[in-house]
């Protein structure tokens, strides 16, 4: 259960993060899901790791939501690069 928990709220971040992403990206259910569970992840370990907050406290559902947000500029970042 944990599993889906964790693709549903990956699904939620990943999609905020679109919404407050200038442009568009053209992103399926699945990606834009990866997209949510990485930023979760990276902003997870890293908020953790410094010390900033702890497992299941709100402030890591933002966290991740701005970890989403900054792997969708790399995302564009790299795929503007390899078009030009």
């Amino acid at each position: 259960m944990e599993i889906l928990w964790t693709i549903v709220v990956g699904f939620i971040v990943g999609v905020i993060a679109k919404f407050l992403h200038p442009g568009r990206e053209n992103m399926g259910f699945i990606v834009t899901t990866l997209l949510g569970i990485a930023g979760s992840f990276l902003a997870g370990y890293i908020g953790q790791a410094l010390g900033w907050y702890h497992a299941g406290q709100g402030a890591g559902f933002i966290g991740s939501i701005v970890g989403a947000f900054i792997l969708l500029l790399i995302y564009g970042f790299v795929k503007g690069k390899a078009a030009s």
